[in-house]
């Protein structure tokens, strides 16, 4: 189902740590065989804890124990390589106590490729290293076409995911929706939640809430839409209008 060309991390990457949050993570990737290398900017917010408790190697015990939720920006064929920087802020806003990865995708680098699902198991790694903790598992959150990363990662990733919340998504890009759903038994992990719109500009509700209607009786997972008749595609909306559709999506811990 999904083809990928491949693609090698290197292991040593730059990370430049800003006075305040998030952070911005460079991780390098090298393609196609011919040695070019490409960097990935990363934003990373950390738990936002007034007086982190230290273990005895000075590392924070609560950013070692937190959550780690990867958001998967949409536009992802732009020509803004560096919207990863930025586009997490909002779901960082949302659940403080957790930390948030944000990667770029922009032109022919779309979240559909091994090489951008290498370049986001970099970044975990990075913030493994970061919080001397291992990163096992991962929360996964996909708007617009940013939701096929999402999917795509569930597939294919290194680390197991618990939830994911896929708004105003287009899953038919990757194939018929049983094609999909049995992609591999990573997918019947954690749960599914999707966002989908009758006011959709992008992706129509004709087409979109059948496919996921379907992809949710095939994954054998606990798969649920929910469906507003007059739900646009802009993630501010579902977050103005379905606060709590966002946040029964996750087993994160609120502020």
């Amino acid at each position: 189902m999904f083809r990928f060309f491949l693609f090698v991390v290197l292991a040593c990457f730059t990370a430049v740590s800003a006075s305040g949050r998030p952070d911005t993570l460079y991780v390098s990737v090298a393609g196609n065989g011919f040695g070019a290398v490409t960097k990935n900017a990363v934003g990373v917010w950390w738990p936002a804890v007034k007086a982190p408790a230290k273990s005895k190697d000075g590392k924070s015990q609560n950013m070692a124990k937190a959550e780690v939720v990867v958001w998967f920006h949409g536009g992802m064929s732009s020509g803004n390589c560096q919207k990863g920087l930025v586009a997490g802020d909002d779901f960082a806003k949302l659940y403080p106590n957790v930390i948030v990865v944000s990667a770029s995708a922009c032109r022919t680098d779309h979240w559909a490729t091994e090489k951008m699902m290498a370049a986001v198991d970099a970044a975990l790694d990075s913030v493994a290293a970061r919080r001397g903790s291992p990163v096992q598992d991962v929360s996964l959150v996909g708007v617009s076409d940013g939701a096929l990363g999402a999917i795509v990662y569930s597939a294919q990733g290194k680390r197991r995911v618990k939830d994911r919340l896929l708004a105003s998504s287009f899953g038919k890009v990757l194939g018929d929706a049983p094609a999909v759903a049995n992609a591999g038994p990573k997918m019947r992990d954690g749960r599914w939640r999707f966002l989908q719109g009758g006011n959709d500009r992008l992706f129509p509700s004709a087409q979109s809430k059948p496919w996921i209607e379907g992809f949710c009786k095939e994954v054998r997972a606990d798969c649920m839409l929910r469906f507003d008749p007059a739900g646009e595609h802009d993630w501010s909306y579902w977050r103005e209008k379905h606060p709590d559709w966002i946040r029964e999506a996750f087993l994160l811990p609120t502020p």
